[in-house]
């Protein structure tokens, strides 16, 4: 084969596997079902193209397809793959004692989540033992610019990183949701200072949290950590008695990955 036609053939490769990709992401977020019309307008495929991208991955159980809505859901092959991601997880390893602590010193929900591009997912959660409480959807991506987690992400994201996440369109999740880049700075640099964030309401009406953020050994943020539940229990008092206990159990996460920072 000459060079040229190798290339043509790894690119046409590199090409199918991002579309496999994007169409599994897309079962990430949103309804737990997706059609092969709904699929093809999220990414600009040709439906021909979705439906043998989507028979493909049936075929090996990465999909399941219901006949009567016609609709596809993820299957056992990507439930395995997820669930053997969270097991051999170095972050989530690492965090489990720090989440059980800092659970039991707030009862509140408490969250774990990891960078993932200019994303972040959650990856673990222990439930608040009380009858009103927050719970978060493990493995959907949310955006960096709201909430207490994102945010305390986002405040650690080196300036060029920082900066695209902020160009792009910044959508408004709900009322409380800032979009405003310069609103979103100045809140960050807060952040910084404090060495925590707070939200209400910003990701999830009702919904309050305080995070700080996590650490490789190198210094880069790999995460946050954080509390949450419904806002009525987060008034002022209670924020500042949490923001030191989510500040020291991210630095005990980070040092628990290698981190040696002050």
């Amino acid at each position: 084969m000459s060079e040229t036609l190798r290339d043509s053939a790894t690119s046409n490769g590199t090409e199918a596997a991002a579309r496999v990709i994007d169409v599994l992401l897309l079962f990430t977020d949103g309804p737990s079902t997706l059609g092969v019309t709904h699929i093809a307008r999220e990414l600009g495929l040709s439906k021909a193209v979705v439906h043998r991208i989507l028979q493909s991955l049936v075929s090996r159980s990465a999909l399941l397809f219901d006949p009567a809505s016609r609709a596809y859901r993820l299957g056992p092959a990507v439930v395995a793959l997820g669930a053997r991601s969270l097991r051999d997880s170095d972050l989530r390893r690492a965090a489990l004692p720090v989440v059980r602590r800092l659970h039991e010193a707030t009862d509140e929900t408490t969250t774990l989540s990891e960078l993932v591009g200019t994303e972040r997912v959650y990856i673990d959660q222990m439930e608040s033992t009380r009858e009103i409480r927050m719970t978060v959807e493990i493995g959907r991506r949310f955006p960096l610019h709201a909430g207490a987690s994102s945010k305390a992400i986002l405040a650690e994201l080196p300036e060029p990183e920082l900066e695209a996440v902020l160009a792009a369109p910044l959508g408004r999740l709900t009322p409380e949701t800032v979009v405003d880049p310069d609103r979103i700075r100045a809140e960050l640099a807060a952040i910084r200072a404090r060495g925590a964030a707070v939200s209400g309401g910003e990701r999830q009406g009702g919904a309050s949290s305080i995070a700080s953020a996590v650490r490789w050994a190198d210094g880069r943020v790999v995460g946050a950590i954080s509390v949450c539940g419904p806002i009525m229990r987060f008034d002022e008092a209670t924020c500042e008695r949490y923001v030191p206990l989510v500040r020291d159990a991210a630095v005990d996460v980070s040092r628990a990955l290698g981190w040696n920072g002050g």
